[in-house]
């Protein structure tokens, strides 16, 4: 049976919907009127990582066929993967949000650590209020980001931008974490693997890849595994596993003066071409290339 095939909510395509977009490349994209975007009629699946914030009105749409209200002083969070239709707006709605693609996200909270448990509270909850004072700090960044955003001069504004970037999320991360330990809500069998998983792969993707280890760590077979992880994140375990490896190359690439070759034994891959053919597999270039441009 063929699957259903959704159109995709991109940054590239929200940008052309602007006028005057505030945006990095097709990694982040500013939105500082959500009311006024021309929203679709029919679902679509969110391809990138989208935060938002409600100022002022209500509105309700459903993700993942779950009918979801925004009031003012909430925080909406969607990831990708996610289906989202149905939407309706008070007339007085207004709202500030933005959209990062996967990789840029990764790239800023490479080192936050809970991830899975953040990511799994957003599946949960995608949808969830704010104090007054919470909800003033997170729009207070988002306008502080715009800034540097439509700063393209500063020399250090995409670094500047990701610390902001990063800072947001931790106070968000601090609001979900007193949510968590205020309820009482346990997690399923099948948001425990994924949390299990998410754990073990932090702690050893720099030398195991292969979903069986993963597997077998966790006493399941490959194929529980494979589709628990689907279930939850919609994505497979070899699309996380290559994210966190090829996410660390680019920063080694990036950000060490160590030889390609010392990145290649540091990652456990067994030679340099095979370390290469991998680089280039997933950035479209060899490790030499992206080296160069950054």
């Amino acid at each position: 049976m063929n699957s259903i095939q959704f159109q995709e909510v991109t940054i590239a395509h929200t940008k052309q919907l602007l006028n005057n977009p505030s945006y990095i490349g097709d990694d982040l994209l500013l939105i500082d009127d959500l009311a006024n975007l021309p929203w679709p009629h029919n679902p679509r699946r969110i391809n990138c990582i989208l935060l938002a914030f409600c100022i002022e009105g209500k509105a309700q749409y459903s993700i993942d066929t779950k009918e979801c209200m925004v009031k003012a002083n909430d925080a909406i969070i969607m990831s990708q993967g996610t289906i989202t239709d149905n939407y309706l707006f008070s007339h007085d709605l207004k709202g500030v949000g933005l959209m990062m693609s996967n990789q840029f996200y990764r790239e800023i909270v490479q080192n936050v650590h809970e991830l899975a448990q953040l990511f799994l509270y957003a599946r949960t909850h995608p949808v969830f209020a704010l104090t007054n004072e919470q909800a003033k700090t997170l729009v207070t960044y988002f306008y502080a980001i715009k800034d540097k955003v439509d700063e393209p001069d500063h020399h250090f504004r995409n670094d500047v931008v990701s610390a902001i970037i990063k800072a947001m999320i931790f106070d968000m991360s601090n609001v979900i974490y007193h949510q968590q330990h205020t309820t009482d809500q346990r997690q399923t069998r099948a948001e425990a693997i994924f949390t299990s998983f998410i754990e073990l792969l932090e702690q050893n993707y720099k030398v195991e890849r292969r979903v069986s280890w993963y597997a077998q760590q966790l006493k399941i077979t490959p194929k529980y595994l494979s589709e628990t992880v689907k279930q939850i994140s919609f994505r497979t375990p070899n699309d996380w596993i290559n994210n966190y490896v090829v996410l660390e190359m680019r920063v080694m690439l990036k950000n060490s003066t160590m030889s390609i070759k010392e990145i290649t034994e540091a990652l456990n891959f067994p030679n340099q071409s095979f370390f290469g053919k991998y680089f280039k597999e997933h950035m479209g270039m060899s490790p030499s290339e992206y080296r160069k441009k950054n």
